[in-house]
């Protein structure tokens, strides 16, 4: 008995030591191949990064490539032409007492009673845009010269407008300036800067006077005119900007029945008319014929002609010969102007059809 209680004991005891040997084996083997799995898995995620890092490198070597090359353009004598355009459209159109260009006062606010109405697209311009502006007294307007005869050409093919670098000037009697030392309405870029009194503000549409903008011209911006900053003191000019009296007459006289011509013509313009009655119409009229708005050519062709005559009494019979035409507000106003700068308005008619 004792003998096989020694025997099971031993096969016992093998029994527990095989089964533990293989229970090691299996944890080793378990062990191997978790082992060799993380380090796959670590292999992998070290060549993503690695892949990812040179992936940065290289953006970041582009990167810094673009900007030396950006620099080094930047830096390069500019001999190609400004291809870059930036379109604008209108946001309001100008109705003024100035039909047509000639009459239109040369500078803003000289002909205090000249009118016009700022109406903008309100698709563009909510009227909310307005308020707060009636606070302020004067605004500036920014503006197309819309009938420039080389407009299209300028716009069209920049190349072939041969834009004059220099331009004639009233006040120096046709004598040539730099452009931009003028207020030429032909320039590189046909845009016009003004300032005008604000009247009122109606709905959509700002009331101005002072103005020296042609009917229909398309406003591009407007802003409020600020004194302390736009009005700037100590700022100085050229003398023949100063010599405003070479083109300010010495009279203007009516005829003794243009007011009850004026009168006549009122009904048919009174309801579109900017002005309230045909005196103060006439009030207008004084006002813009108290400069010289003839064109250099018309003021100097007299003038040639008598240096070739040099017949003061010729001179003085042509001179008052001649008729000269203002348009506002539709209405036809015939003047003349004296060798002595008087000028008579003789008559008030609707332009012919």
């Amino acid at each position: 008995m004792a003998g096989s209680s020694t025997e099971t004991s031993k096969w016992l005891t093998l029994s527990i030591t095989l089964t533990l040997a293989t229970l090691s084996a299996s944890a080793a083997i378990s062990v191997f191949f978790r082992s060799k799995r993380r380090e796959k898995l670590i292999n992998e995620l070290e060549k993503s990064l690695n892949e990812s890092l040179k992936k940065c490198a290289a953006e970041r070597q582009g990167r810094i490539r673009a900007q030396q090359d950006l620099r080094n353009a930047m830096l390069q004598p500019k001999t190609d032409k400004l291809e870059t355009t930036y379109p604008m459209a209108p946001i309001g159109i100008i109705r003024s007492c100035f039909s047509t260009r000639n009459g239109t006062p040369r500078q803003p606010l000289i002909v205090p009673l000249a009118r016009a109405r700022l109406t903008f697209d309100t698709t563009l311009v909510p009227p909310a845009s307005l308020e707060g502006l009636e606070e302020y007294s004067h605004c500036w307007i920014i503006y197309v010269f819309h009938l420039n005869t080389d407009l299209d050409k300028l716009w069209k093919n920049p190349s072939r407008s041969k834009l004059k670098a220099k331009v004639r000037v009233p006040r120096l009697k046709g004598e040539k300036m730099g452009l931009f030392a003028t207020r030429s309405p032909h320039r590189p870029c046909p845009i016009g800067l003004t300032v005008a009194k604000v009247e009122s503000i109606q709905g959509s549409s700002i009331l101005l006077s002072g103005v020296d903008l042609v009917d229909g011209t398309p406003v591009l911006d407007v802003k409020p005119y600020l004194p302390y900053c736009d009005s700037i003191e100590g700022a100085s000019v050229p003398d023949w900007v100063k010599m405003d009296a070479l083109l300010a007459v010495a009279s203007v006289d009516f005829s003794d029945n243009f007011l009850a011509t004026l009168t006549d013509c009122w009904p048919t313009i009174d309801k579109k008319s900017l002005y309230t009655s045909p005196e103060e119409f006439q009030i207008l009229i004084k006002q813009v014929l108290s400069w010289d708005i003839r064109s250099v050519s018309q003021r100097t062709q007299v003038e040639e002609n008598f240096e070739k005559t040099k017949n003061e009494q010729i001179y003085k019979n042509e001179v008052q010969d001649v008729i000269y035409h203002l348009n506002l507000e539709g209405l036809d106003v015939a003047y003349r102007i004296t060798s002595d700068s008087n000028v008579l308005v003789e008559n008030v008619t609707f332009p012919p059809k």
